[in-house]
């Protein structure tokens, strides 16, 4: 009957917007005190609450009048509310040499606090400490501190229509989201980071054990696993900034792991690790040739349990970041131009995930004490190719399709018009299976569709749209155009389609000249 109790009273915390900690001070004392350190950011000068948006705007004038030779900011837009969503730009002009392009953005999900307050920790650092501002010889940094204002003010996960901006990476249907990623794609970014919270009390977990369980880790880093971001680019992420922040984590005592979260298969509780959908940053920003990580903190739901812990975790794992980066400009540029230019890899339409067992460190609530919990590990770092396509030379868009054009030119791809007839032999898809779910996930009826590729020879008119895939930002251009893929804009419905359609999308592949 206890554990009957103590699972109804973890569960309503979980599925509630009510401001409940479900965390017990002996649970939150034991494994996650806090630490014993100064944070001059505006939540730490109150006993309760958050950093709200006028608190926000307050800290960034006062940097801003202490630090006009380092720091100045600007508005990218407003927030459905109206409110406008500053980005602030750390820069050092007066240092000569090559610089990196580092980009961070926090408070994305309006209910996960100590992502915006972690970066504004790392600002106050980095403008205040002397020998942290240094190294801003080396970057240039441009900072969203608070990416979902209206959500942030509630304390609520979604923008203020609902939906979540980190499902909208490739659709680009929210205000904010457009915003927010017109704003990365004009910055070029070298490095990216996007911070969160994660939440550790999920309904899942309460099936495990008597009393149920939690996740256990501070931190978890999520990097793209994703076959079209290539594989140097990749493991080059992993070894020199994941690792070492890894590292850096062992150092404080601050338990770590590659992030996961819970799914359930027929019935039975498995994890997916890592990332491969392009519908959330830490892939998105990687399509975009950039090195790229979303850093999730333990924190949802906590109120202020551990909240120091969680700051410093937050800015620490930033920090490691800068250093890395600082590090190996040189290296980074050469590698990015590298993967930049690199044409030679399939299109991977779907993946499949590589399945294996794992002991993984979980909270046991009913001793509580850590545990070893076997459990099945859906791996996206093990994925292998489900289906593959020859990577064309470019994509053409037929004339009207403006609006695919502009989500194209909001990631960073370029796009060329047709200014003349010609006839070229091209690939056509022809949709021979079709579904369109009946409810809405993220604002959308998702449709689901198969295809078949015919080789034909066809006019291309003037006012159609040409996307060669020698270009940096190509990896999305697969993303978002292979019809079959997770984050299409056929599976987002924002080209509609039926069975039996041609879809006004062709593959060119020959090597002679458009």
């Amino acid at each position: 009957m206890k554990a009957i109790y103590t699972t109804l009273f973890v569960c309503i915390s979980v599925l509630s917007n009510a401001q409940f900690n479900p965390q017990t001070r002996e649970i939150t004392e034991k494994f996650y005190p806090d630490f014993d350190v100064e944070i001059n950011t505006p939540a730490f000068q109150k006993e309760k609450g958050f950093t709200n948006y006028d608190e926000l705007m307050e800290f960034i004038e006062k940097q801003v009048k202490s630090h006009p030779k380092y720091i100045s900011y600007e508005f990218i837009g407003e927030s459905q509310k109206g409110r406008k969503i500053p980005l602030l730009k750390i820069n050092d002009k007066s240092a000569d040499g090559e610089k990196l392009n580092f980009w961070i953005q926090g408070g994305m999900h309006g209910n996960e606090p100590a992502s915006t307050e972690g970066v504004l920790y790392l600002i106050d650092r980095l403008l205040n400490n002397p020998e942290q501002r240094k190294i801003l010889e080396k970057l240039n940094i441009e900072i969203i501190p608070m990416a979902n204002i209206d959500g942030y003010e509630k304390q609520v996960r979604d923008a203020a229509n609902g939906l979540d901006l980190n499902r909208d990476q490739t659709k680009l249907q929210i205000k904010e989201s457009i915003l927010l990623k017109k704003a990365f794609t004009k910055f070029n970014a070298d490095v990216a980071l996007d911070f969160h919270e994660y939440r550790p009390y999920r309904r899942d977990y309460m099936r495990m054990s008597n009393w149920g369980m939690t996740g256990a880790f501070d931190v978890m880093f999520l990097y793209s696993a994703n076959l079209n971001v290539p594989q140097e680019l990749r493991e080059f992420t992993k070894e020199y900034f994941v690792n070492p922040a890894k590292n850096r984590m062992e150092e404080l005592e601050i338990s770590h792991h590659d992030y996961f979260s819970s799914t359930q298969h027929y019935g039975e509780i498995q994890l997916n690790q890592g990332s491969l959908n392009s519908r959330s940053s830490a892939t998105s920003y990687a399509l975009a040739n950039c090195i790229s990580t979303l850093i999730e903190v333990r924190g949802v739901a906590l109120k202020r349990a551990s909240y120091k812990r969680r700051v410093l975790t937050t800015y620490e794992a930033g920090w490691s970041y800068m250093q890395s980066a600082a590090s190996r400009v040189a290296e980074i540029k050469e590698l990015l131009a590298r993967t930049g230019s690199e044409t030679e890899h399939s299109a991977v339409v779907k993946f499949s995930r590589n399945i294996r067992t794992e002991q993984v460190k979980m909270l046991d609530l009913e001793k509580p004490s850590m545990v070893d919990t076997l459990l099945a590990i859906r791996d996206a770092w093990g994925c292998t190719p489900k289906l593959e396509r020859k990577r064309p030379l470019a994509y053409i868009l037929l004339p009207g399709q403006e609006n695919l054009v502009e989500k194209l030119k909001i990631l960073g791809v370029d796009i060329e018009t047709v200014q003349k007839e010609q006839q070229l032999d091209v690939q056509v898809y022809e949709v021979t299976d079709y579904f369109q779910d009946k409810e809405r996930y993220e604002g959308v009826k998702r449709q689901y569709v198969e295809t078949t590729l015919k080789s034909e020879t066809r006019n291309i008119p003037p006012g159609s749209s040409l996307i060669r895939m020698d270009q940096p930002h190509s990896n999305f251009a697969v993303e978002v155009l292979e019809p079959e893929a997770s984050n299409s804009f056929i599976t987002w419905d924002v080209l509609h389609t039926e069975k039996g359609a041609e879809l006004p999308i062709y593959r060119y592949l020959n090597k002679e000249n458009l």
